[in-house]
């Protein structure tokens, strides 16, 4: 057995002793059969403790997962009996992942692809403020002097662009942009905002 040398010592402590609760509390919901959560967490120690160079790590959080879903697995592989129930768990034994999922990630494709069409729709002015501004991210002077007007017009086109997303999107995005200046389709009732504000 080799003795850790006070540089991996501090290694395990700073990247690897972090996230014990974690991979404890991730352990105990998949408990294995014959295998206890403390000999799983000082088994992980002790092989980290143990190589040769850490430099190939780059993500010790799920190498720390890594290397204790090895130690079940060796545990389960020196058994002579091996109950079901202990691979059905070891099947389960997904690290939990920072990365979005499949699923998550084209939701979030169809939320942007929808959000851009609700900017689209926008009027023309505070559309352009707005995707200068806010997707290019010029500053409000940069794009006063790109649209020709002053700091103060660009700051209420985006103000005004920013109200009318708000809007639409608290709807659930189910409705067209309009403008409050000139032409309006009428609201969801067939009511114009001239005739609402008569009310």
């Amino acid at each position: 057995m080799t003795l850790t040398t006070p540089a991996r010592a501090l290694w395990l402590t700073t990247r690897i002793l972090v996230h014990e609760p974690e991979l404890r509390s991730w352990l105990t919901r998949r408990s294995v059969p014959g295998l206890d959560v403390d000999d799983i967490i000082q088994e992980s120690y002790a092989i980290l403790a143990g190589l040769q160079s850490v430099d190939h790590i780059h993500n010790p959080r799920i190498y720390f997962f890594e290397v204790a879903k090895s130690v079940i697995l060796q545990s389960l592989r020196r058994s002579r009996v091996i109950a079901f129930s202990a691979i059905a768990e070891f099947d389960a034994l997904l690290i939990p992942d920072d990365a979005p999922s499949p699923e998550a990630i084209a939701a979030g494709r169809q939320e942007l692809g929808r959000l851009a069409e609700l900017i689209e729709d926008l009027p023309p002015k505070c559309r352009e403020a707005f995707v200068l501004r806010k997707v290019r991210g010029l500053s409000q002077r940069d794009v006063a002097s790109a649209m020709g007007v002053s700091e103060n017009t660009v700051e209420k086109h985006i103000g005004k662009a920013l109200g009318l997303l708000s809007r639409i999107i608290g709807r659930g995005g189910s409705r067209r942009v309009t403008s409050s200046y000139g032409n309006e389709s009428p609201d969801a009732d067939g009511a114009d905002r001239a005739t609402r504000d008569r009310r």
